[in-house]
């Protein structure tokens, strides 16, 4: 199994959208992207967190810091970063008290560990012959034994649209940024 992108992932969702817009541009949005940017997301997100206020996180991220820096200094890994991918990790189930992975290494040794739900998200730019690039993010999420697999499965049930609806404003939040001043 090929860990950055979790191949074997049990739950899966894939979006992608077409940018005028330089690979590098593209990139560049990927990473300065802020939830304010994005269509609903502290909406939903809070509705997620049942109202909840709580530390930052993906889950409650500022409205004018890029989205993922903050997911990578609160509760995600990176895996993998450009030139024209960034992949990023989280565990999403895990064992009572079991300590949070801080390395990418440490994230692939919980792939043979029970009682563990793996997730990664990935932006991805692949470049186009008219000048314009694809710009695709991809979530895949892992889970080590039946009953990590069941319990996700659960809360994937309900979360999923949401999930989906946050990436394709994700996706226009970055073609916005990227295709700014562009003609």
């Amino acid at each position: 199994m090929d860990l950055v992108t979790l191949r074997a992932a049990q739950f899966h969702e894939f979006h992608s959208t077409t940018l005028r817009a330089t690979p590098e541009r593209a990139y560049r949005a990927i990473k300065d992207v802020t939830a304010g940017e994005i269509f609903l997301f502290r909406t939903l997100t809070w509705l997620r967190r049942f109202g909840r206020p709580g530390p930052e996180s993906i889950l409650h991220a500022p409205e004018r810091r890029p989205l993922l820096d903050v997911a990578t200094r609160t509760s995600f890994i990176t895996l993998a970063d450009g030139p024209r991918e960034i992949v990023v990790g989280t565990v999403v189930i895990a064992p009572p008290k079991a300590a949070r992975p801080k390395t990418g290494d440490e994230f692939a040794s919980l792939i043979t560990r029970d009682g563990y739900a793996l997730a990664t998200m990935s932006f991805a730019v692949t470049p186009r012959s008219d000048g314009r690039c694809d710009v695709s993010t991809e979530t895949r999420v892992y889970a080590t034994d039946d009953t990590s697999r069941r319990r996700f499965a659960a809360y994937w049930r309900l979360i999923h649209l949401g999930s989906a609806f946050i990436r394709v404003m994700w996706l226009r939040a970055i073609k916005r940024r990227a295709e700014a001043g562009v003609r």
